[in-house]
């Protein structure tokens, strides 16, 4: 509301006057309204008090109802009632905010918003209020817990708020601009520049946005552009306020005068169809507020400042009897609002009081209101006291909260049912005194216990389970949920998924960083975690984006485009359903037992920590294997050209492989050794040091160094004994490798409690560091001392964070000349040279780079997370800034950590499962340009895959050299899908249908027709994709794809593989084309192809309008073009096609773009033509197109393509004979191709040409 047509002294109002206030009576207060209200030395009342006389309402008619105090002497500035429950929300100039419960006004909460400013604006949301004030947005629970404080700068005085949808927020005021807030990120997306400055108030409908200026004027604005459309110069003076129903715009305000402002008693209307004034309402009191209260009519409500209420029709005269007054206890009213049920008035005066005016004596603020949470009661005082002493009373007497909860009485089923006991360990005495031949131990009887008589021990110590294919959720062995909460960001994410799909799911709640996640809906998704920490590996990422081989299930080649990806996406979440097709077609991943099935990855069958484990070693080798190949095929010529890769070594090996040699010791004397190599290490934990409770302090180092440097006895064959005998098998390490990846193992309680004892003694240990023995959970600042870390400065604001750390951030490995290996934690205290100097003396220092773990959770099965220091080359792409920052990746919630959590591992709920360790300065040892492997020959022709594929079945003709796209070139793309897995939904009580899995599509044929030059509109490719897997519904209906036409060997098709045209694609996109084309989105997520949207011309939303439907290709050919497609089945070169011309008619009705406004008037009638016709394309006999009535058939034409150099003429069956020029072509002269395909023609009624070449 504008303030500046008010009474003058309240200008002169500062939050001061409040801790003036004498706690006395005021003059201006009614006595009535305080009854029995005490009042504090400070004057404020402690309690609002409704009016305690009864009221009669009259059905129909607004009358007071209550009045209550909100804060004495301190004026009201704005009232809301909440849209959500049964609360009318206060706000006053000294910044206080009280909220009242239901008609009868009972005191909710009260709490301070702005210390020195008045509270202008109010809005609620589902989980807290708005508050606006003069350069501040401050979120609130409706309890008073702030959920966050958006400051803006100084400068900014503020006045209206509009919230346009659940997450976007337009903030106006007295500045030149207007911003719009992101509600999610709590960050300013966008600055509307105002040409009129003043935006005071601000209202939306579904066709503008309404903006009211201090200067009188009311601007409409475009809802999409916020552009200006229409401007109404309503008031000389100023503008007081407006409101907006259906078609009319009503608006009170200031006219100048010779003396200043006076208030206006005409209130001006206008008519929002014909975008003009009508004639004005003359009004019987001085207009300050009014809002539309469409009940029975679309009557108008005028309140004046004095307390002055009138109605009156907006287009009729305002009668004198309708006219009643409010009674306030201070001399103005200062604010004025409609709940949305139109039951209940507020109004807010300037001595502190609410007044509720209802039509009913029983009101609703809302239509549909949820329930109210309230604060419990304290039962204390009422509590009955209750003598412990007496046996016989009833316990019954204590109350107990209803609640559905567990109780923490409520033992679970392990603890309360009858179970069978478990052997007892072997006497320490047998173990001493056997003797083992082979695999057999014998020993004396010791005669400690009776014959047949053995004592059980159930203690927590025996509970032991190896095997984890029966206990799939801990190593500790527990079945029921634990008693340790598993943290809300580790719990397994699912997508949410609505009628629209994916469209509407928040994935930006879940990822507020610019690195993209991974979706978890595709079947064996659980390697997500690994697939990012192989991305974050610098080295890696870049090594495998240059490779590209003629293999069609490489996992390197597909690993690669899956980076690729992850590097175009600014915080969209990415899937790798390609690479998780081709890591499905892999003969040793099913050997591994590393694919799932669908009903094992959902009821969290098999360990999750074994399986990434095995998947980890898998992938090295796999690509390990991939990138030796060496062979270069012809048809991706350039691809191996790699200036990483050596002729001896794949990079892969560079990077990972460890060289060692293996002895072997037979008790003869006789020595056996032999080389080899290794991708990872496995950890190996000290015997007998699982069983020891007594505390032994293990360093990681020392692990590390038992595992790498491995010592065994085990059986093996002696060449000289010529038989298996006892041998000693050592492991010496020749070099190092550049990342070190280590298999924790930790698959049993004993491996676990291993790792929990060992971080209870580091605890111990760095709390003797900061001055002795921990006594309790928390020390004094003065007594906690500095604990350096690898980074050299404080390492933990709490003593808290080195709990359950046991983990180094860094280790130091140094080569010794007798092929020994030193290994120890390291921290950046010690003294490190010269990098080249120190590893000249072969000395290494490795710095952790990723951890994945095992999360526990019985209600979801488990999942797999990583925790990953991004580097700063990755920061400098996505965000433009140098720096490293540990963050978690939980499939497509990715969260930036503190780096002591990636370390942390409460062994009750998560378990580490995989180390990443990375030499220091490592990228400075790679070359890390990335040269793109894919070339323009891809484009050229191909061979098919089916067998019974002719010429004559030929549907498209490949790009010439000459015709090769360039940057900024039109393409029309189309692409048809079968379904290899049906959707997995279930059918609510209340009708209506919860998709919990969606059904998993798979891309059949892909179309791209030329979009410009003399062949415009001719496919150049049209493959259809062949695959191993069971189709389990081709949908010919809507893709024209029919059974056979995938299959090799019937198929009469041009058959490719998905990863040849995937290239092609891939080629295109990285070249700059533009793609033109109807639903691209949904085809671009099934390829699985990322594509800026700078490239992506989608006519579903060129031809849209807001909050109104998609409209189907079929219907937009036949509206603007004339044309009925689709007809029996569909077909994607039909559709390229067709697209491409919507898009030059798009072009050509919006003149490139440049006259909206015409354009916003034919979608109109598009939508109009619509809803008449129910969406519906009429049959041929029924009715014709809008358009084709007045075209007359004229004689056939054709544009001609010619395939070869020589001179031709075309026959047209039926239509006599048209004559081509000829055109160069790549087709050799002894390949005589006969086209059948659709080519392009002016004439609607021509749908299919069925040429015939006759070459001279």
């Amino acid at each position: 509301m504008n303030f500046e047509g008010l009474d003058p002294g309240l200008a002169e109002f500062s939050p001061a006057m409040h801790s003036t206030l004498d706690p006395v009576l005021d003059a201006h207060l009614n006595p009535s309204l305080l009854q029995n209200v005490e009042l504090d030395p400070e004057g404020v009342a402690l309690e609002a008090l409704p009016v305690q006389e009864s009221v009669h309402i009259m059905e129909g008619v607004y009358s007071e109802l209550h009045s209550v105090v909100a804060e004495v002497g301190v004026p009201v500035s704005v009232s809301h009632f909440d849209l959500h429950e049964e609360m009318l929300w206060v706000g006053s100039h000294g910044g206080h905010a009280t909220s009242f419960f239901g008609p009868a006004l009972e005191r909710y909460s009260s709490f301070q918003v702005n210390g020195s400013d008045d509270i202008r604006q109010i809005q609620s949301l589902e989980n807290g209020i708005l508050f606006l004030t003069k350069n501040n947005l401050k979120y609130v629970a409706r309890g008073g817990l702030i959920i966050f404080d958006y400051l803006l700068d100084e400068s900014e005085d503020l006045h209206s708020l509009l919230l346009t949808d659940n997450n976007t927020l337009l903030v106006g005021g007295l500045q030149n601009h207007i911003l719009e807030l992101d509600l999610n990120t709590v960050q300013e997306t966008q600055k509307y520049a105002v040409e009129t400055p003043g935006v005071t108030i601000m209202r939306q409908t579904n066709r503008f946005f309404f903006c009211g200026h201090t200067s009188g004027k009311v601007s409409l604005r475009d809802l999409r552009s916020f552009k200006v459309e229409h401007e109404f110069d309503a008031f000389s003076g100023s503008l007081s306020d407006f409101d907006v129903h259906g078609n009319l715009l009503a608006a009170c305000g200031f006219s100048s005068r010779l003396t200043g402002l006076a208030c206006d008693r005409f209130l001006k209307v206008y008519d929002l169809r014909m975008m003009r004034a009508i004639t004005p309402l003359q009004v019987h009191v001085d207009p300050a507020f009014l809002r539309f209260i469409p009940t029975y009519t679309s009557r108008l409500a005028i309140i004046s400042q004095s307390g002055q209420c009138q109605f009156c029709e907006p287009t009729g005269l305002a009668n004198p009897a309708d006219i009643f007054h409010v009674n306030p206890v201070g001399p103005l009213l200062m604010t004025f609002d409609v709940s949305a049920s139109k039951q209940a008035l507020a109004f807010g005066d300037s001595e502190g009081c609410v007044h509720l005016w209802t039509d009913s004596p029983e009101p609703s603020f809302n239509p549909y209101s949820r329930e109210t949470e309230f604060a419990l009661p304290c039962l204390v005082d009422s509590l009955p006291p209750l003598d412990w002493s007496q046996d016989l009373l009833p316990l019954s007497l204590i109350p107990v909260p209803l609640t559905t909860d567990t109780l923490l009485s409520d033992w679970p089923a392990a603890n309360s049912a009858p179970a069978p006991r478990r052997a007892p360990p072997v006497d320490a005495e047998i173990l001493r005194t056997m003797k083992k031949v082979g695999f057999i131990g014998y020993a004396p009887n010791p005669r400690t216990r009776l014959r047949n008589q053995i004592p059980y021990r159930l203690k927590e110590s025996d509970h032991e389970f190896d095997n984890l294919s029966q206990v799939t959720e801990s190593p500790t062995g527990r079945e029921e949920e634990p008693l340790h909460t598993v943290s809300k960001k580790y719990r397994k994410v699912t997508i949410k998924y609505s009628k629209l799909g994916l469209e509407d799911f928040d994935f930006k709640h879940y990822n507020k960083t610019l690195f993209a996640g991974l979706e978890p809906h595709i079947p064996n998704a659980y390697c997500n975690c690994m697939i990012q920490v192989l991305y974050f590996l610098e080295p890696v990422r870049c090594l495998i984006q240059n490779h590209l081989c003629q293999k069609e299930f490489c996992l390197a080649c597909e690993l690669g485009f899956l980076f690729h990806m992850l590097d175009l996406s600014r915080g969209d979440p990415c899937q790798g359903s390609n690479f998780l097709r081709a890591f499905r077609t892999i003969p040793e991943a099913s050997a591994l037992g590393l694919i799932l099935a669908d009903s094992d990855e959902a009821s969290g069958k098999g360990s999750l920590a074994r399986l990434i484990q095995r998947w980890n070693r898998f992938i090295l080798t796999q690509l390990h294997q991939d990138m030796q190949e060496l062979e270069v095929p012809q048809a991706y010529r350039g691809a191996g050209g790699s200036s990483f890769c050596s002729s001896g070594d794949s990079i892969i090996g560079q990077l990972f492989s460890c060289e060692m040699e293996n002895c072997s010791l037979c008790r003869c004397g006789s020595e056996t050794v032999r080389a080899s190599s290794t991708l990872l290490f496995t950890l190996s934990y000290p015997e007998g040091s699982i069983c020891d409770k007594t505390g032994k302090n293990y360093e990681f180092a020392q692990v590390l160094k038992r595992s790498i440097c491995l010592e065994q006895n085990t059986q093996a064959w002696c060449d000289n004994c010529e038989k298996y005998q006892p041998t000693i098998q050592t492991r010496n390490i020749r070099h190092l490798p550049d990342i070190l990846v280590i298999n924790c193992e930790v698959n049993s309680s004993k491996e676990a409690d291993f790792w929990r004892l060992q971080a209870e003694v580091a605890f111990k240990i760095a709390v003797k560091k900061i001055g002795g023995e921990m006594k309790s959970k928390e020390f004094a600042l003065a007594d906690r001392k500095e604990l350096r870390s690898s980074e050299g400065f404080l390492c933990c604001s709490s003593i808290e964070e080195l709990k359950n750390v046991w983990l180094p951030f860094s280790i130091r490995m140094k080569m010794t000349k007798n092929k020994g290996l030193d290994v120890c934690n390291w921290t950046d205290e010690h003294e490190w040279g010269p990098a080249r100097a120190e590893e000249e003396h072969g000395v290494y220092v490795y710095d952790l780079m990723a951890t994945v773990v095992h999360i526990l959770d019985s209600r979801t099965g488990g999942s797999l997370v990583a925790h990953i220091k991004v580097g700063e080359t990755y920061h400098q792409r996505k965000e433009g800034v140098t720096h490293q920052q540990w963050y978690l990746f939980n499939d497509f919630l990715i969260e930036p950590i503190d780096k002591y959590e990636a370390v942390q591992f409460d062994m009750n709920w998560k378990v580490p499962a995989i180390l990443y360790y990375v030499k220091r300065n490592l990228n400075s040892r790679y070359n890390l340009n990335i040269k793109n492997p894919i070339e323009a020959s891809v484009l050229l022709a191909e061979a098919s895959l089916a067998r019974k594929q002719r010429k004559t079945h030929t549907t498209f003709i490949p790009l010439m050299l000459n015709e090769m796209p360039q940057v900024g070139d039109l393409v029309g793309l189309d692409a048809e899908f079968v379904t290899l897995n049906e959707e997995e939904a279930e059918l609510r009580s209340d009708g209506t249908k919860s998709t919990i899995k969606p059904s998993q599509m798979s891309v059949a044929r892909i179309t791209c027709v030329r979009g410009q030059g003399p062949n415009e509109g001719i496919p150049f490719i049209d493959d259809y994709i062949s695959t191993q897997e069971q189709v389990v519904d081709y949908l010919t209906q809507y893709s024209g794809i029919k059974p056979g036409d995938l299959d090799a060997k019937i198929s009469s098709k041009h058959l490719t593989t998905l990863k040849s045209t995937y290239l092609k694609l891939r080629f295109l996109i990285d070249i700059g084309v533009k793609f033109v084309g109807h639903g691209l989105q949904k085809d671009f997520r099934v390829i699985n192809l990322m594509v800026p949207k700078d490239q992506v011309l989608d006519t579903v939303y060129l031809f849209h309008m807001p909050r109104k439907r998609m409209i189907s290709l079929r219907f937009l050919a036949w509206y603007f073009l004339d044309l009925k497609i689709q007809g029996e089945t569909h077909d994607s070169i039909e559709d390229a096609r067709t697209a491409l011309q919507l898009y030059r008619k798009y072009l050509e009705l919006s003149k490139n773009g440049t006259e909206p406004e015409s354009f916003h008037k034919v979608l109109k009638g598009l939508y109009e033509k619509g809803r008449k016709m129910d969406w519906r394309v009429p049959e041929p006999e029924s009715q014709t197109s809008p358009k084709r009535s007045a075209l007359v058939p004229s004689l056939f034409t054709l544009v001609s393509v010619i395939l070869s150099p020589d001179r031709c003429s075309c026959l047209l069956l039926s239509a006599g004979t048209v004559s081509c020029p000829p055109f160069q072509c790549s087709v050799p002269r002894t390949e005589r191709w006969l086209l059948k395909s659709a080519l392009p023609c002016p004439l609607p009624d021509l749908d299919l040409l069925r040429v015939y070449r006759r070459c001279y």
